[in-house]
């Protein structure tokens, strides 16, 4: 993928860590829009968001960047608007409703509207566009906003190889797309990793590295499928599952917990310990985290100050971009010496010392 070589400092404001989500009602996503205000609403900026397919109650990727659009129209006492896309027809459609309503700045969340926003970006040189997820637009009303995900997978895959009781660990995508493939690159080298330095032989389900192969559901609402994947996995005697898929993690709670087995799911994107409202927090090891709430909140005020920047944002374990949540449950049953250890790997993969590496890179 190509890449800008500026950055900016929104990494300030990501080092902080995510902030609290709300939770959505769990429902499927439709094509609809919604309008909210500040407490005392007296900035007459408006910032808007288009979702991808998964809706806004994914309590993952799309809830994340929502969440940092409310949080900076309450910083600059502004009123905002949120538009849900149900299919990908919706994403150019959905966008030109929010120009028409005359947004200052649009927040698209996801890779899958970089057409859509490229061109209205063209014919609305005026509206100031928040891409996530992608950095192949240039425009000057446009900002890229990326990460370096890999770099907090690889500590995922460590754990996820020194938590497993059965030398067996598997991860799925939604699509075969770079935000996606980037996560199980990072978790496939973490596990070869923690093989290495442990001299064991923890195997790698539903991604090949070396091929970019794996498996995928082919997008991001299908629970049933994602369940018989996991249940795919299960009965392969994998017992920690990663879904790089958006809410479809709730699909392979609901295969571990129809099985009986003692499996566990590691999240994405945001710590699904804390946003999960479907019943599956006591199943989550861990989450790899992608600070999308505190940037898309920084891109959004700075915008309404006047500072806004087409300068590309790559958030990365040492900028506080990305990163692993705790272990939450799950602390005293992971080996004692692993939190210590993933310090020392986060040290070596932000120094430079340990080398992750993934064809959907940014660096």
């Amino acid at each position: 993928m190509t890449s800008l070589t500026k950055r900016i400092g929104l990494g300030a404001v990501a080092a902080l860590g995510s902030l609290a989500l709300l939770t959505g009602c769990g429902q499927a996503p439709s094509s609809t829009s919604s309008s909210g205000a500040a407490t005392s609403a007296t900035s007459k900026y408006l910032p808007c968001i288009v979702s991808d397919q998964g809706g806004f109650d994914d309590h993952s990727f799309n809830e994340s960047g929502l969440n940092g659009v409310k949080q900076a129209a309450t910083k600059i006492g502004s009123s905002f608007k949120q538009v849900q896309s149900a299919t990908a027809n919706d994403y150019a459609s959905n966008i030109s409703n929010l120009v028409a309503q005359k947004c200052n700045a649009i927040v698209a969340s996801g890779f899958n509207l970089v057409d859509a926003v490229k061109k209205s970006a063209a014919s609305n040189a005026k509206t100031d566009f928040v891409m996530i997820d992608d950095n192949s637009i240039k425009a000057d009303n446009g900002k890229p906003i990326v990460f370096e995900t890999s770099e907090a997978a690889f500590l995922g895959g460590y754990a996820a190889a020194a938590y497993s009781k059965t030398g067996v660990v598997a991860t799925f995508g939604g699509l075969a797309i770079p935000p996606v493939t980037i996560y199980m690159d990072g978790f496939a080298d973490g596990v070869k990793y923690y093989n290495q330095q442990k001299k064991k032989n923890v195997k790698v389900l539903g991604w090949n590295e070396a091929t970019q192969k794996g498996v995928f559901v082919g997008g991001f609402l299908d629970q049933n499928k994602a369940k018989t994947i996991t249940t795919n996995f299960l009965n392969s005697n994998a017992d920690v599952i990663v879904p790089v898929a958006g809410p479809l993690y709730q699909g392979a709670g609901a295969a571990i917990k129809s099985s009986g087995k003692s499996a566990v799911v590691e999240g994405v994107d945001s710590d699904l310990y804390q946003t999960d409202t479907a019943g599956y927090k006591n199943l989550m090891l861990v989450s790899i985290l992608k600070n999308i709430q505190n940037v898309t909140y920084t891109a959004i005020t700075q915008a309404a100050d006047g500072s806004f920047d087409n300068a590309q944002y790559v958030g990365d374990l040492k900028n506080g971009g990305v990163g692993l949540s705790s272990f939450h449950d799950f602390a005293s049953k992971v080996p004692s010496s692993l939190t210590s250890e993933l310090d020392t790997i986060k040290q070596g993969i932000s120094d430079g010392s340990i080398k992750v590496d993934s064809p959907a890179s940014f660096k």
